[in-house]
């Protein structure tokens, strides 16, 4: 399972949140960068967006072949931009997290900082979700709007949209459950 769409969509609470309910392991590819390279700010500082996008490449395609029913991942923004990373996505279940700026405003301005909306983060995250939406579409097999939702709604809706847990889902622990 793999979450994509716009950056502040929600999809790393989603896929936290899903991964739990499931009791399946949750990965973040975007932590999974800044625990092997750094913060992303830096790294967009010393190799630019195209180095980034390669990491970011490489840490997706390490996710995703490593991944199988137990693993739920979230992508970061741009992963969609690597026709490698679409090519793979053909093989996961996609959901994309779509919203709107009015949604995502007040998370972009929480101070997280986000090379990639630097200047005017709102028209600039306008202008990206519009280059990408199509590549978001592209890969998705159920679309969520998480407009107005809390995190716990737009689980549910991926819930109800997926159908229940099949067997092959559940993480074994060891202890024979």
């Amino acid at each position: 399972m793999v979450f994509t769409g716009p950056m502040a969509t929600g999809k790393t609470a989603v896929g936290r949140s899903f991964a739990a309910r499931r009791g399946l392991t949750f990965v973040d590819t975007d932590r999974r960068i800044t625990q092997r390279h750094g913060p992303i700010p830096a790294i967009f500082e010393a190799v630019g967006e195209d180095g980034f996008r390669r990491l970011e490449a490489d840490v997706v395609r390490e996710v995703l072949a490593g991944g199988g029913p137990g693993v739920v991942v979230s992508l970061g923004g741009g992963a969609v931009l690597d026709a490698g990373t679409r090519a793979l996505l053909k093989a996961a279940r996609v959901v994309f997290l779509d919203a709107d700026l009015a949604t995502v405003l007040p998370r972009l301005n929480a101070g997280a900082s986000r090379p990639m909306l630097a200047g005017d983060a709102g028209e600039r995250w306008a202008t990206l979700y519009e280059q990408r939406r199509p590549l978001y579409l592209e890969v998705a097999d159920v679309v969520v709007d998480t407009r107005g939702r809390t995190v716990r709604q737009v689980v549910d809706d991926v819930e109800r949209i997926l159908g229940p847990q099949k067997p092959t889902e559940r993480r074994t622990t060891g202890h024979g459950h």
